[in-house]
């Protein structure tokens, strides 16, 4: 606990130990005495507090005048952006002094667990709560304590009731996802502090309206005490109640659904702040959005209006992202942070690459109790530029070709360093597709078969593909997270055909991204279209649950019919969400793959998409670009009837 009590006057914080006025997680910038004026002030809320008494305050031993004071109090008006006229906070009582008129309350700082003393401790008796959890791939939190220091902080605030909004950006590879995994960890031991993370999808993922947040709701809701969610839903928002059926009986989905006929997409967004907001009232929640370079639209939208809203909140948003990949596919994140930044809004953490030390840091505790040559160091640090994934790669990569190796408890060198240098690859790339060809052959097709499904798959859908035996498959994919630690357990993936199979997932996007790249273009086509048609059967009547997800595996496995049908159905849903602008994606995307189409199927097709993107602009309040729409409907009509005049006369 602090010496002296915070105070609170929203949208400001005042903390006396530090000399700090804060505005969200933006520290305001004071003179040292413009900061003892504002703090006299605030500790004598509604008072009338003379010229006098405040130069008595702050200038006890000086001999100061009034024009002194006035400069202090010009600093404060336009640091707290308020003026003399309409005062917010300091009021002006004439030739007498000066009246805070706004409301003050202090704010306790509640205990936190402490940061990391070092990174290579983790998991130490020092910090019980990473014991249980060796999923995290510690070593990449070398040099991260600066990181963990500042999130804690923010903790700290959103347990106070000032929401925060942290950036944290970064290179491939850099940590964001083992820092934050790591952090959610240490937060989630503080009493009551609940933690949720979503991850947002390449792919599919951009285009899918609240993909992520559907997904974390609808995991939430079948958790143990999912009840809760359930009934918070039903109170503060139904609109999204009525995208979970499963959560209802028929008859009260059909009623519910008829009452929100004429919903609008502000209100489900309202609603859903209002929701997380109700369960930051209920517990502090730090919630994590994980690469939100793949966000859709809807997800972007509700971030900025949580960010925005003025109401205190226990609540900590963390959205990790890829700077380059945001710039060069000109993802409208960029946009959306600026904005906030201009605000005050949002905070940025950026990861930088390790520094050399930081490297010998890693590469020393890696091999403990074996003297190593500096210049190995050097060399990893060269190969990897301090990308910590490189690094633990190349590491791993030593180790594998046996260049390094442990005796009677020492790790010495087998060769030359320039031997080493020689023999090592030029890149991360080099080194995964190597890490691959040292499978066996049945373990390769698994991987390459579960590329082509993305981040995470079924192993249900590998063994139909692959024409295996579940669990043949399953016993597989097991080896690979124990021996080879390209795979993690995600669970259980559930079909409505009723199977039941495990879910796994890639350690990281890498290994799932050069997997994929090194099959042919055949070899893609034919298992994008196997795996389109195994999930189609799977979900029967129920595929248009996954209608965003067919869609691409058909188009990528070049069945331009089927691409086309599950655009549509994925844009209706899209609608049905008041998603707009993700609809009007789906079907841009169907008028591109028109082309692809037998001339005589064409234009019925390009007609009919056409038409439903109209409407979906004009229900969007896109009227120009549903005008536009209306008038290539027309033009190809009349394209269309004067072909068949011409095949009449013929």
């Amino acid at each position: 606990m602090s010496v002296t009590q915070q105070m609170m006057f929203k949208p400001f914080r005042l903390d006396p130990d530090n000399a700090c006025l804060w505005r969200g997680g933006q520290r305001v910038s004071l003179t040292p005495k413009a900061f003892m004026v504002l703090l006299h002030l605030v500790r004598h809320p509604g008072q009338l507090v003379t010229k006098d008494a405040l130069l008595e305050a702050v200038w006890p031993d000086a001999m100061v005048g009034d024009a002194v004071l006035k400069v202090c109090i010009r600093e404060i008006r336009q640091a707290l952006g308020d003026t003399v006229k309409t005062p917010q906070f300091i009021a002006t009582e004439y030739r007498k002094g000066y009246r805070f008129i706004k409301r003050a309350a202090p704010v306790d700082r509640p205990r936190m667990p402490q940061p990391l003393d070092h990174p290579l401790r983790v998991g130490s008796s020092e910090n019980p709560c990473y014991l249980q959890n060796p999923s995290y791939n510690l070593p990449q939190l070398v040099g991260r304590e600066g990181a963990f220091t500042s999130l804690h902080g923010w903790l700290e605030q959103a347990i106070q009731g000032i929401r925060h909004l942290v950036f944290m950006t970064g290179e491939a590879g850099i940590g964001k996802t083992a820092l934050v995994k790591a952090f959610a960890a240490q937060a989630s031991a503080v009493p009551s502090v609940r933690t949720l993370s979503v991850e947002c999808i390449e792919w599919y993922g951009p285009s899918e309206a609240y993909l992520p947040i559907l997904e974390a709701i609808g995991r939430l809701c079948r958790a143990p005490e999912g009840h809760r969610l359930t009934a918070l839903l039903k109170q503060y928002a139904p609109t999204w109640l009525s995208q979970m059926p499963w959560l209802m009986d028929i008859e009260d989905y059909d009623a519910l659904h008829h009452r929100l006929l004429n919903s609008t997409q502000e209100q489900m967004l309202r609603e859903l702040a209002e929701v997380i907001e109700a369960l930051a009232a209920d517990a502090p929640l730090v919630l994590v959005l994980e690469d939100l370079h793949w966000s859709d639209y809807a997800t972007l939208d509700l971030i900025l209006l949580l960010a925005r809203r003025q109401e205190s909140a226990r609540l900590l948003m963390i959205g990790t992202y890829r700077p380059v990949e945001v710039i060069v596919s000109g993802h409208p994140l960029k946009a959306v942070k600026q904005v906030l930044e201009m605000q005050g809004r949002c905070i940025e953490l950026p990861l930088e690459l390790l520094s050399q030390g930081e490297v010998a840091t890693y590469v020393e505790g890696r091999f403990q109790g074996g003297k190593l040559p500096a210049s190995l160091v050097q060399l990893v640090y060269q190969r990897t530029d301090g990308n910590p994934l490189f690094m633990v790669n190349m590491v791993e990569y030593l180790l594998v070709q046996r260049t390094l190796s442990l005796h009677n408890g020492l790790w010495t060198l087998q060769t030359e360093i320039d031997a080493i240098e020689i023999g090592v690859p030029e890149s991360l790339r080099q080194m995964i597709e190597q890490q691959l060809e040292r499978l066996m052959h049945e373990e390769q097709r698994i991987i390459e078969a579960a590329s082509v499904m993305g981040m995470e798959f079924s192993a249900a859908a590998v063994a139909t593909v692959l024409e295996k035996e579940l669990a043949e498959i399953e016993d597989r994919c097991d080896m690979l997270v124990r021996r080879h630690h390209l795979l993690k357990v995600r669970g259980v993936a559930e079909w409505p055909d009723g199977t039941a199979a495990a879910r796994y997932g890639f350690l990281h996007w890498l290994y799932q991204h050069v997997s994929y790249q090194r099959l042919g273009v055949t070899q893609r086509v034919r298992l994008h279209q196997q795996i389109g048609r195994c999930l189609e059967d799977a979900y029967g009547q129920d595929a248009g649950q996954i209608a965003a997800e067919l869609a691409m595996h058909f188009a990528r496995g070049r069945d331009v019919h089927r691409a086309i049908l599950y655009l549509q159905y994925a844009s209706r849903d899209a609608a049905r969400r008041l998603a707009y602008r993700e609809a009007v994606n789906y079907l841009t995307r169907a008028l591109k793959l028109v082309e692809r189409l037998p001339t005589a199927e064409r234009a019925n097709v390009r007609m009919k998409s056409l038409k439903e993107r109209a409407l979906v602009r004009r229900a969007g309040g896109d009227s120009a670009g549903a005008e536009e729409d209306f008038a290539a409907l027309a033009q190809c009509q009349q394209h269309d009837t004067f072909f068949q005049q011409q095949s009449l006369f013929a």
